[in-house]
């Protein structure tokens, strides 16, 4: 069986584990390195850790076009692991021995000569039960409009974001303080032994067209969307499900203005805790005896 990975964040790596210890990775598709921290180092995506810890070969693409993907495709699965491409030059083979694709949280699209590449099918691990929430952030969206239930789906992928045909699905109940970053983690953990029993019984399985017409398409969020005018503050509750479902990212936040007439950026965090831009997570209580001005802004955001 080989079976090739395309992801990119650590929830990528809980769908790769399950895989990878079921029936062995071939290889992986990953970003490139990118600059995280303080001092901006180039570091490996988390998919690419995994993957070189466990001695599964390396491909890094920032964008996948056919003449590069196709140029490796014969040799994708003996490729050892390395963060260099091969020669884009090289004469195109349309041969080879990939099985499946597997997309989870990749964060690109992929062309359809990339998904014609296996010979069963390229599958995607969504977090949501499609039809609903297509597009790039079905798990925060769910948080945000307050459902109750949600769940991954296998689907064999087209070259219509997330419309493909649904191969599975598992439903999941939130729990009342679940945030993005728990759901994640959760969906994937399902996602993976889901993606698993999918490759396993593949030949046996029917694809289900999806019902378009029920079909609803998530957007991608940007930083502006977690913040919050304190002019015209959004309820209590509706605060409480921004601070869920932008958790770790974009999170919740504001600008005050303290005694010196300077502004401050206040983070909303989960567990009713605020964080004032380069200070420490705090109670509500400790950043009230320390901006005692900002209690009555603070309890009305709060407690509605």
């Amino acid at each position: 069986m080989q079976i090739v990975f395309f992801g990119n964040t650590k929830y990528s790596v809980i769908v790769a584990k399950s895989i990878h210890n079921e029936y062995g990775l071939s290889s992986v598709v990953t970003l490139p390195d990118r600059p995280l921290g303080r001092k901006k180092l180039l570091t490996p995506s988390p998919v690419a850790q995994f993957a070189l810890e466990n001695k599964i070969p390396v491909l890094t693409f920032d964008k996948l076009d056919k003449t590069v993907i196709l140029s490796n495709a014969k040799d994708l699965s003996r490729m050892r692991a390395s963060n260099k491409l091969r020669d884009s030059s090289a004469t195109p083979q349309n041969d080879n021995n990939i099985d499946f694709l597997v997309v989870a949280d990749y964060g690109r699209i992929l062309p359809q000569e990339v998904l014609d590449l296996p010979k069963k099918a390229p599958l995607n691990v969504h977090h949501s039960l499609l039809p609903k929430y297509r597009g790039p952030a079905p798990a925060p969206t769910a948080i945000l409009n307050g459902d109750k239930v949600s769940g991954v789906t296998i689907i064999k992928m087209v070259d219509e974001v997330d419309a493909g045909p649904i191969l599975a699905q598992k439903e999941y109940t939130l729990a009342p303080d679940e945030t993005t970053d728990s759901l994640l983690t959760k969906l994937n953990t399902l996602g993976g032994k889901l993606v698993v029993d999918v490759i396993k019984n593949y030949d046996s399985l029917n694809a289900v067209p999806q019902d378009n017409s029920k079909a609803s398409l998530t957007n991608r969020m940007s930083k502006q969307d977690g913040y919050i005018d304190l002019e015209n503050p959004p309820t209590a509750d509706k605060l409480d499900r921004m601070i869920r479902a932008y958790h770790p990212w974009p999170g919740v936040w504001t600008k005050f203005e303290i005694r010196n007439s300077k502004f401050e950026i206040l983070k909303f965090l989960p567990q009713q805790k605020l964080q004032v831009e380069g200070g420490n997570p705090m109670s509500v209580k400790d950043f009230l005896n320390g901006y005692p001005e900002m209690k009555e802004i603070i309890t009305r955001l709060l407690e509605g």
